[in-house]
């Protein structure tokens, strides 16, 4: 099955596109050049056949081919347990934003699972690999701003120390999110937290990139602003 999913994501290669998302994803060198639709069309056939098998044998030499993984573990029709080990067997894969932020909107069970889902993603939201950690954040973001959970995503949002990038960019969505949806309680988190300056400053800086913020908030938003010195070596 494996070299037919190659040859098929060899037939749909952009060069063009290869180039565009090689750019967009610094941080990897294996991108083939193929679209996200023909990718998410070819995820939902494998999933409707034997994905199972797909899965055992899935090779992960191409970021399309990660990429292919994590949308299968999303479209395929399992238990959540079952769905956890899969989940679980992933993660240690993600090397890039791309892959994570992709795998995460595929796992929309997760709305039907809340508090499992809260328990597994404990142990990613305190891990000290980037990209498990943003794993975390981008769950959180995805499926836990909301008055039931605000609080403890705040919290555990406030409470993450990691130096990695992709990390503090996550982060600051995060919280961004929060904002936009539930004002108050990230108001009062933005007013009092330990966030480290770059994180805070582009936790703001998205909130006045956002069209659902009226002129006076982003204005005040802008006010929060912490000055940062450069040291001169």
């Amino acid at each position: 099955m494996e070299s037919l999913i190659r040859d098929q994501l060899s037939a749909w290669v952009d060069e063009d596109y290869r180039k565009f998302s090689a750019a967009l994803i610094p941080t990897i060198t294996n991108v083939m050049g193929v679209r996200l639709p023909e990718l998410r069309k070819l995820a939902r056939r494998i999933a409707r056949s034997d994905w199972r098998a797909y899965l055992a044998q899935a090779e992960d030499d191409f970021f399309e081919e990660t990429m292919l993984q994590g949308m299968v573990i999303g479209y395929a029709k399992m238990e959540i347990d079952e769905r956890l080990l899969y989940i679980a067997q992933f993660v240690p894969k993600i090397d890039n934003w791309s892959v994570c932020d992709s795998f995460c909107s595929g796992l929309k069970m997760t709305a039907s699972h809340p508090e499992t889902m809260w328990l597994f993603l404990q142990p990613y939201l305190r891990s000290d690999k980037e990209f498990e950690l943003r794993y975390g954040v981008v769950m959180l973001l995805n499926y836990y701003v909301s008055e039931l959970y605000i609080q403890e995503v705040l919290d555990r949002l406030n409470r993450i120390r990691h130096e990695g990038y992709y990390v503090k960019m996550a982060v600051a969505w995060a919280i961004s999110i929060c904002f936009i949806k539930l004002p108050e309680p990230t108001m009062a988190l933005l007013q009092n937290n330990s966030l480290d300056d770059f994180t805070y400053n582009k936790a703001l800086a998205k909130i006045t990139e956002s069209l659902r913020v009226d002129p006076e908030t982003k204005k005040r938003i802008r006010s929060m602003r912490r000055s940062v010195t450069v040291c001169e070596v």
